[in-house]
């Protein structure tokens, strides 16, 4: 357990819990977090993991963005619904990915678990997209995805990291919860204008 490794947990903690907030600053929190956990995946050989960060750190920006042009609309961040059929079609893109991405640190690298580590990172790609696009199902798919993290991390004796995302299939748990509610009180109140 390194002094990095508790900086980046607390960033991390303060990042993913202003995204269920739904609070602005959550992008340059989870920025900061990022660059961090790049740096200390690399030193670990978690490749995959290591540019996993790099893509979070240009979907951030997105996302960013995304949130800010709803925010100007609507003066409030709107969960948007999402059809079964593309939940369905991302993720049959995402286990692809993943399997392409796996075989290459296979082969062309030293990864220390090429595959596991490609197919979260393809799965976390897909739930940071959701999570830019305001989707409910991204909370549901990081429940999941944390869980397996908790232990590839404990395998790879990052023990702090792997508390932060036991943490984190909390946090997602409540961050779904949450967003429900919201989802509850922004449908009550388009019902109450129309």
């Amino acid at each position: 357990m390194s002094p990095l490794e508790i900086f980046a947990v607390i960033i991390s903690i303060i990042g993913v819990t202003l995204t269920i907030k739904r609070n602005m600053w959550c992008w340059v929190f989870n920025f900061f977090a990022f660059v961090l956990y790049a740096y200390l995946f690399f030193e670990f050989k978690l490749y995959g993991e290591t540019i996993l960060q790099v893509f979070f750190m240009v979907v951030n920006f997105y996302g960013f963005y995304h949130w800010l042009k709803g925010k100007q609309q609507d003066h409030e961040i709107r969960i948007e619904p999402i059809a079964v059929q593309t939940v369905i079609l991302q993720m049959i893109i995402a286990v692809a990915g993943g399997v392409i991405f796996g075989l290459s640190l296979h082969y062309f690298t030293d990864a220390a678990l090429p595959m596991l580590d490609s197919q979260l990172a393809a799965f976390s790609l897909l739930a940071t997209y959701w999570t830019s696009r305001k989707h409910i199902a991204t909370w549901v798919l990081w429940v999941f995805v944390d869980i397996v993290y908790v232990g590839m991390f404990m395998y790879k004796e990052l023990f702090l990291t792997a508390a932060l995302y036991a943490a984190f299939v909390g946090l997602a748990a409540f961050g779904w919860w949450q967003w429900e509610q919201v989802k509850k009180k922004q449908s009550a109140s388009m019902y109450k204008g129309i």
